[in-house]
């Protein structure tokens, strides 16, 4: 009996905290100093504190957006919204019951975050009922919250597989719609991508290392810069994700710091089983007839002044879930991270990480599937690491078209690529590693590059014109201080132009040019191939590559494509020198009609537009070979206003205490009400980044306001 006792007091301890029992509390626990520019900085007694605390930042600075988010994972949209919001709750429903399973495998530490935060909600929902529906519930959980954590399936993947599987029941115009999942990270096109450096310190004057965070998104994305002490715990400056607490992409402690940028890795497979002709709702394999699971999913949503319910059913093998059975075949998805549920686990380790054993150890917990990591320390390590939870492929890959026949469980993956056998680079000669989305093959061109892989389905070798600028900044052997990183950082070259300029300037002369085409030549021949924001050339340049590149293949518009033979110098020239020189004339008369004149500034066309705000600002898209990737939206007076790519920068070097610089594009809060709205925008269309207050007694110092979240009147 005491036995049974003591196991049930245990279970019971895996449980989150019933919804409001300390919400009205834990404001005592915690502290938020802001300091300029709203940046917060949340100072806890304990985990759940934190967690409280961060989310009830969310909620006051991005609105219900967080809120939301939970409420989606908890599926319970129907409940609050009505039938037409219900559809995606049948999915959230089943990933919160592995939410449920899994929540007694956290550690205590993980689950404190999760209870806390989401207490921190309904505290905030509950004294600001005016931002809420009427119908939005207080009673979340850290079930609810965990269940916003965990990784999804891969919905994109299965449309197109299944629009190619079975045309006439899954048309492709299936695949234009958007799904659950997607757009989380960055876009697929050249024009978004991030940056992230790392310096020894045999590189830097100061004999410390140094670590650049440059990730780029949609100016939506969320990303939330902040600052988290708990004693005994971490002392973390960083990003945040708006919708939960462990979307920490990069940041550091006292100790060391990290970096993302995304990663090309396939983590999913299409398999078909052959069906039991004998038996219904049998899969052979192995020699052995299987049943498949059924799952019963019931989902209530609002009908008026009552609720109302619908059941589905789903089918699922060992292997994964079934997505299509037809010609006598089941076909299943299998994918890494399909209920991942380590993720803020992870993350939590690595905040509290004081050395690279540590901070490795926590990343082979392998909770985030996905990303390049770059790191630095205190101890004056370097490191990239391409991580990725990685199926090890008995089988080519079959993309996402072609389904893989089993017949033995050996047919399928069913083991990741070991952690320590991913492309790794630490503290290599030269003192430097890079990444800006391209493959880990080129991080440090000082060693011999070897572009072979060791697993089918690792990242082909890549370099892009962004990664080769990145290079060409970093790659030398100056030493470089923090400031100097940041004016690097900030470099508006068009690395396109100097490839391809030369050939466009001898195809135009040989036209033998007159009038407001000769007078453009003689501008652009004295452009200074950037995209600052007083340059004159970059506007007339974009505008004539739009013109030449349309209708040819990328490979085909130089004179040499790039290759993995000569990565640092492809590609280059033009293939097409006449239709150059036609597209360059075409381009001087359209320039002046879009904006008034052919050399018109680059800055003139080109702003960061945000509340009161409207000022010039250089940068350009990853396809002209920028740096600084900006994209941009064209406003009803026909200039273009930042509204995506580069947007967070956290510049960090590591001594006793660490010194840092950075800035948000977009500010601390959305809400165009909020004082932290739009005041970093001029600061970033600068090229400037604002000191970093770390160190408490700095912070004290930088106080603009103190509160306790959800404090009793």
């Amino acid at each position: 009996m005491r036995r049974l006792v003591r196991s049930l007091a245990l279970s019971l301890l895996a449980f989150p905290i019933v919804a409001g029992a300390q919400a009205p509390e834990l404001w005592r626990q915690v502290e938020i100093v802001r300091t300029a520019h709203g940046v917060p900085h949340i100072r806890a007694e304990n985990l759940r504190a934190a967690g409280y605390a961060l989310a009830w930042l969310q909620l006051e600075d991005y609105g219900p957006r967080t809120a939301m988010n939970i409420l989606r994972a908890a599926g319970r949209m129907g409940m609050v919204f009505g039938r037409d919001s219900m559809e995606q709750d049948f999915a959230a429903r089943r990933a919160r019951r592995r939410a449920v399973e899994r929540y007694p495998q956290l550690e205590p530490n993980t689950r404190e975050i999760y209870d806390g935060f989401a207490l921190g909600l309904d505290r905030y929902i509950t004294l600001h009922p005016d931002e809420y529906p009427a119908t939005m519930p207080v009673d979340f959980t850290g079930y609810d919250v965990l269940a916003g954590d965990m990784g999804e399936p891969a919905y994109a993947l299965v449309r197109r597989f299944l629009s190619k599987l079975d045309p006439r029941q899954f048309p492709p115009e299936a695949n234009r719609r958007g799904a659950p999942g997607e757009g989380d990270e960055e876009l697929t096109s050249d024009n978004v991508g991030s940056n992230a450096w790392a310096f020894a310190p045999s590189r830097t004057k100061s004999g410390k290392a140094i670590l650049l965070r440059n990730p780029h998104l949609v100016w939506t994305s969320g990303y939330y810069e902040a600052h988290m002490t708990v004693p005994g715990h971490f002392d973390f400056y960083g990003d945040f994700r708006i919708g939960g607490p462990f979307a920490v992409v990069g940041g550091f402690n006292r100790n060391l710091g990290w970096s993302t940028t995304n990663n090309a890795q396939r983590l999913t497979e299409f398999y078909s089983l052959d069906v039991d002709p004998a038996k219904p709702d049998h899969y052979l394999i192995d020699g052995t007839s299987l049943a498949l699971t059924r799952e019963l999913v019931t989902v209530k949503f609002r009908n008026g002044a009552g609720a109302s319910s619908e059941t589905r059913e789903f089918w699922s093998t060992a292997a994964g879930p079934v997505i299509h059975r037809a010609g006598g075949k089941i076909y299943i998805l299998k994918t890494a991270n399909d209920g991942e549920y380590r993720g803020g686990e992870q993350f939590l380790r690595m905040m509290h990480a004081t050395s690279l054993a540590e901070w490795k150890s926590a990343m082979r917990l392998r909770g985030r599937a996905t990303s390049n990591f770059t790191y630095a320390d205190k101890a004056g390590n370097i490191l990239l690491v391409w991580n990725a939870a990685l199926p090890l492929l008995p089988h080519a890959t079959g993309g996402d078209t072609l389904a893989i026949p089993v017949k033995v469980t050996s047919d399928m993956w069913t083991q990741y690529v070991p952690w320590d056998s991913l492309p790794q680079f630490l503290n290599p000669k030269g003192g430097y590693v890079h990444n800006e989305n391209s493959s880990p093959h080129f991080t440090n061109v000082r060693e011999p590059v070897d572009t072979n892989n060791a697993y089918p389905n690792f990242e082909k070798p890549s370099l892009s014109l962004r990664s080769q600028l990145g290079l060409q900044l970093v790659g030398g052997t100056n030493k470089v201080s923090l400031e100097d990183v940041v004016t690097l950082k900030h470099s508006y070259r068009m690395l396109l132009a100097d490839r391809v300029k030369p050939d466009l300037l001898a195809a135009v002369k040989a036209t033998n040019p007159t009038g407001d085409v000769a007078a453009a030549l003689a501008m652009f021949t004295a452009w200074d191939n950037t995209a600052a924001p007083d340059s004159k050339g970059a506007m007339l340049f974009e505008t004539w590559w739009q013109r030449y590149g349309a209708g040819i293949p990328d490979s085909l518009r130089y004179t040499r494509a790039w290759t993995s033979t000569d990565p640092m110098r492809t590609p280059y020239g033009l293939s097409q020198p006449a239709k150059a020189a036609e597209a360059f004339a075409w381009a001087v008369g359209e320039t002046a009609r879009r904006y008034g004149a052919y050399d018109v500034e680059w800055g003139t066309v080109h702003r960061v537009r945000r509340g009161t705000v409207d000022v010039p600002v250089g940068g350009c898209a990853g396809t002209l070979g920028c740096f600084r990737v900006l994209n941009f939206a064209r406003d009803p007076d026909g200039k273009l206003s930042a509204n995506g790519g580069d947007g967070w920068i956290l510049a960090v070097e590591f001594g006793d205490t660490p010194r840092a610089y950075s800035a948000l594009a977009y500010g601390e809060s959305p809400r165009p009400e909020s004082p932290w709205f739009s005041d970093q925008a001029a600061l970033f269309a600068r090229g400037e980044l604002k000191p970093v207050a770390y160190d408490a007694k700095d912070v004290d110092a930088q106080s603009v306001v103190r509160y306790r979240p959800g404090e009793k009147p």
